[in-house]
């Protein structure tokens, strides 16, 4: 499935909770984790006026990321990065590695059982080269098996990627696999006057499509709804381990790009997330670029050399 996933990493929960969901995305797979910690460096004004700040600074992070995977137990690569911003440097290093994958943890200030990104990091990751998880506030000390995959379903291209990966992730988990196609009936607006059209006859077929759609989908337990997309898909997370969803369906293709349904999914989702790029499909995935050439050279178990 995923074979280099790079996970950003603070000293705090939120980074020990993406770690521990990418724990997860790579089992069975042998993919290769990059713990990643995005420190100010030549950006940092203070440094003019501070002697040796940058190498306090980098010595500082190289001990956050040696604390953090050790804590964590698990096998992984080291980089310190400069950049002004952690999304922006997390974004910049995927790019740089190859990464199939990037995780983060909630923000701070979000909800234990809720996705809430903070305002940089989603700015940055809106766009990103790859893949992005996003862990629930409280997911390592929680963390059980991916044992419940859900897909948002709407028989766009996005949503047959979202659901092949499922698929995929399903086979070698074991898995079960629901997906929900929520649908709604918006008004229409006629000489200045909003006209909702008649309520029950029109839903009702709107529904008995979209269940039919569901029904076809061998191996996965379907279900329609009729509502607000981001409402009822972030309902729809109570009940499983990780939602999947496609990017948006116009903008850069191989690119994350956030609409409505996933920006409000990335504060509101009851489970963890994971936002496909658009125009993603597992071929693509499985065989993300490897010619990452001297930064694989020198990304290993010791953190690479100062940079910044």
């Amino acid at each position: 499935m995923f074979k280099n996933v790079l996970v950003g990493v603070d000293g705090r929960g939120g980074g020990r909770d993406a770690i521990a969901l990418a724990r997860r995305l790579v089992e069975g797979s042998e993919g290769k984790l990059t713990l990643a910690h995005v420190r100010r460096g030549a950006t940092n004004p203070y440094h003019v006026v501070v002697p040796g700040l940058l190498d306090e600074e980098y010595d500082a992070s190289v001990k956050l990321l040696e604390n953090e995977r050790d804590a964590a137990a698990v096998a992984a690569e080291l980089v310190s990065v400069a950049s002004p911003s952690a999304g922006r440097g997390l974004h910049e290093e995927a790019e740089a590695q190859g990464a199939d994958l990037i995780v983060v943890g909630s923000c701070k200030r979000g909800v234990v059982g809720r996705v809430m990104v903070g305002d940089d990091a989603s700015a940055a990751l809106n766009g990103a080269p790859c893949a992005v998880g996003v862990a629930i506030g409280g997911y390592s000390h929680k963390a059980g098996p991916l044992a419940k995959l859900g897909v948002a379903y709407n028989g766009s291209p996005e949503s047959e990627s979202a659901l092949e990966l499922a698929r995929e992730l399903a086979s070698e988990t074991g898995a079960s696999v629901s997906a929900l196609e929520v649908v709604h009936l918006s008004a229409y607006m006629f000489g200045g006057l909003a006209l909702t059209p008649p309520m029950g006859d029109a839903i009702e077929a709107m529904l008995n499509e979209a269940q039919a759609r569901m029904d076809a989908l061998e191996g996965v337990e379907g279900g329609a709804s009729y509502g607000l997309a981001g409402e009822d898909l972030a309902r729809f997370g109570d009940g499983i381990d990780l939602l999947i969803v496609g990017s948006r369906s116009f903008g850069p293709v191989r690119r994350v790009v956030f609409g409505s349904t996933s920006w409000y999914l990335e504060r509101h989702a009851h489970c963890s997330l994971l936002v496909l790029p658009r125009g993603a499909r597992s071929g693509a995935r499985s065989g993300a670029r490897s010619g990452a050439g001297a930064r694989d050279a020198r990304a290993h178990d010791a953190v690479p050399a100062k940079a910044g």
